[in-house]
């Protein structure tokens, strides 16, 4: 009986550490997507505030990754999954069709709002699994929260 009781509080610790690698991945690759984004249409706004916005957003979501950096050795051996150059083509092939005939800033704010939704619906699933440790719960809160704020100041814009 022992045994399987040993056996058992291995392969939760060895799930919970999986479930954390996955949510560190998995909000490692919205930064980066939400940096990409954020790289691609800056030279598309004109607005002065926005840009300042965005630029600030940008270095928010390059803190959140740097933290995931850092952290993910406690975890794993490699390195956090970031955007492939796959997604960073797509991305940017994306918002260069989306904006061909409409690049104002309501239409680049709509872009943006997009991708923060995906972003805010993978954070909150993460979070809601509650398989994670607290280091990591943090993270994913602190992306989730930064991209729900995001969507607020975005809004006054489309």
């Amino acid at each position: 009986m022992e045994n399987n009781e040993k056996n058992e509080t291995k392969n939760e610790s060895e799930n919970q550490n999986s479930e954390n690698i996955n949510a560190l991945d998995e909000i490692c690759k919205g930064a980066c997507m939400g940096m990409d984004a954020i790289h691609f249409i800056l030279e598309k706004v004109d607005n002065n505030d926005l840009r300042e916005y965005l630029q600030k957003d940008y270095e928010k979501y390059n803190k959140i990754k740097e933290e995931i950096e850092e952290i993910y050795p406690e975890y794993n051996d490699g390195k956090p999954h970031e955007t492939s150059a796959l997604n960073k083509a797509r991305t940017w092939y994306g918002i260069e069709m989306k904006t061909l005939t409409d690049d104002t800033t309501s239409k680049l704010a709509e872009l943006l709002l997009q991708g923060i939704n995906m972003g805010i619906i993978e954070g909150r699933r993460i979070l809601n699994k509650k398989e994670i440790d607290n280091t990591v719960n943090e993270i994913v809160s602190e992306y989730v929260s930064m991209q729900e704020m995001s969507m607020e100041v975005l809004k006054k814009y489309l």
